[in-house]
């Protein structure tokens, strides 16, 4: 049985939980995902990542990226067949096109691909700017509160 539900009326006081909203509503719905072709995503540094993506039989023109919304769509399949009639005895390596996305956190850009024995190596890294990073703040001793001035009995 599938139950869909919103969780809307929890989050209505909420601010800037958008994307905790959307995890939420996604794992309700039981989405599966795709799991072709095979990917990892790995974590190279403190703030590099990389994603490789299983690209066997796939040229660099056969591959599209994208970054949009904070999702990074990556599409591919052959576009074209190989020359001259083949007949497969077996026939285990898929060539079946695909569609990946990746929901990118805050602060987290694209800065390079490049294919390579057979697999795609998206490059990411965290750029946090300045004002976006934590700070710390001095506590200092209360300035005195100004004086208020006594009002004037004879107002003109």
């Amino acid at each position: 049985m599938n139950a869909a539900f919103s969780l809307a009326p929890l989050f209505r006081q909420s601010v800037g939980f958008d994307r905790f909203n959307d995890l939420f509503e996604s794992a309700l719905r039981n989405d599966t995902g795709s799991t072709y072709p095979p990917y990892n995503v790995e974590k190279r540094g403190d703030d590099d990542y990389r994603i490789v993506i299983a690209a066997a039989g796939l040229r660099d023109e056969d591959l599209d990226l994208q970054v949009e919304s904070g999702v990074l769509t990556v599409t591919g399949g052959r576009r074209e067949k190989s020359e001259g009639p083949v007949t497969y005895l077996h026939q285990g390596i898929a060539q079946r096109a695909f569609k990946l996305s990746f929901r990118l956190a805050d602060h987290i850009e694209v800065r390079g691909a490049h294919l390579e024995n057979g697999l795609l190596n998206i490059d990411l890294v965290r750029e946090v700017p300045e004002a976006a990073k934590p700070r710390r703040i001095e506590i200092g001793a209360a300035a005195p509160a100004p004086r208020q001035q006594p009002a004037l009995a004879n107002a003109a």
